[in-house]
């Protein structure tokens, strides 16, 4: 088949006129109220020998070899690579904690997706990341519905009661109701943080404990569209516990979580720069 000169791989990105105008909008206005915030920017190598520790699957990677002919890959995720440049790298020259990067990442064949990202080295409480994600979505004018999870509970769920990770990843309603678990029926209907008490005086132990740090996490937000999501699952490499998701419809506008490299506990976020240029531009309101 031929291929046009004026064509431009699937999956690739272009940006001109007024979707440059919006792409280059928000990436100041991230970069402004970051830096406010006491963040330091970061921009990590294109080309990376560590990508399969960050990709659950390893198919996604763009593969190529260096001049000795070692493995690397395009950059396929940020997060690993910050943490590790930072500690293993930077770790002498900085005791700096809280970074931000805005680039774009790449997985096979084609597929180019611009980030806004955040971690925040040494750092347990995902509320300190999560306010500064709905900082920047308030300033954009703009409030998609917030998803709150935690990991832990399908884990435990998984374990103890012999289900398949998988069910919670379709979200196997049938599945969890056959138990006839007066306090697991609760739990799959479980969507606002206030009815978390209740639930509390039913459930087991271990998922009380889960449950609590949901509740902790939301009782201090200042957002307005919330909603805790217990049973949901996404299989991570690297998130292990609270997890966010900001939503529309079918459309990820950011995620992110707590996660462990070593023995070192973070938590961060990526912002989906794509999804907010198309959202932007169809309000028409770039001020």
């Amino acid at each position: 088949m031929m291929i046009f000169e004026h064509e431009i791989p699937e999956g690739s990105k272009l940006y001109f006129a007024a979707t440059a105008a919006t792409k280059r909008f928000i990436e100041n206005k991230a970069a402004a109220l970051l830096s406010e915030a006491g963040f330091e920017e970061i921009i990590t190598p294109l080309f990376s020998y560590h990508q399969h520790q960050s990709i659950c699957d390893e198919r996604e990677l763009i593969r190529l070899s260096d001049s000795e002919n070692h493995s690397m890959s395009l950059r396929a995720d940020s997060t690993i690579d910050v943490v590790r440049i930072l500690g293993k790298r930077l770790g002498g020259n900085t005791e700096h904690k809280k970074w931000f990067y805005i680039q774009p990442v790449y997985r096979y064949p084609s597929i180019e997706q611009y980030q806004i990202g955040v971690e925040i080295l040494g750092e347990a409480n995902l509320a300190v990341a999560l306010k500064q994600a709905t900082t920047i979505f308030k300033s954009l004018k703009i409030q998609p519905l917030l998803q709150i999870s935690n990991i832990n509970i399908p884990r435990i769920l998984s374990e103890t009661l012999g289900l398949e990770l998988d069910d919670f990843r379709h979200v196997n309603i049938e599945r969890f109701l056959s138990f006839k678990i007066d306090w697991l029926r609760e739990l799959v209907y479980l969507e606002r943080f206030e009815q978390i008490d209740a639930l509390l005086t039913k459930a087991p132990e271990e998922i009380c404990v889960e449950l609590r740090k949901i509740q902790a996490l939301c009782s201090g937000l200042e957002y307005p569209n919330v909603v805790i999501a217990p049973l949901y699952y996404a299989k991570m490499l690297y998130y292990d516990e609270l997890f966010f998701r900001v939503i529309e419809e079918n459309e990820v506008f950011a995620m992110g979580g707590r996660y462990k490299d070593e023995e070192t506990v973070s938590v961060g976020f990526a912002i989906y720069t794509d999804a907010l240029i198309d959202k932007i531009n169809n309000i028409g309101d770039l001020k």
